[in-house]
């Protein structure tokens, strides 16, 4: 299953004109916890997803009362600056959108 089916919201947007935030929240509270604890989402699967080194992820913080997890990234350039294709951040959220989630 993709983690695109599993989630209730899917979205990302800037955090800053320097950084990117994508959120991802669930209904079924058993497959929040089930991705939780499983470690499908961590650095490394974020950096190849979205081609940073990943020491540019700065936050993967999972939120229990929301049922859903957020991870913020360094944008690679700034927002609204030359070669900025998305300008609010708002497309960001496609790469994981297609994560295999088991």
């Amino acid at each position: 299953m993709k983690l695109y089916d599993a989630a209730a919201v899917f979205r990302s947007k800037n955090s800053g004109p320097f950084a990117i935030t994508v959120d991802v929240l669930f209904t079924d509270s058993l497959f929040y916890y089930k991705m939780k604890h499983s470690g499908q989402i961590n650095k490394e699967v974020v950096s190849k997803l979205y081609n940073v080194e990943p020491e540019l992820i700065t936050h993967i913080v999972f939120f229990d009362q929301a049922l859903g997890f957020k991870i913020t990234f360094a944008r690679k350039v700034s927002s609204g600056t030359f070669l900025d294709r998305d300008v609010y951040g708002a497309q960001q959220h496609a790469p994981l959108m297609e994560l295999e989630v088991n």
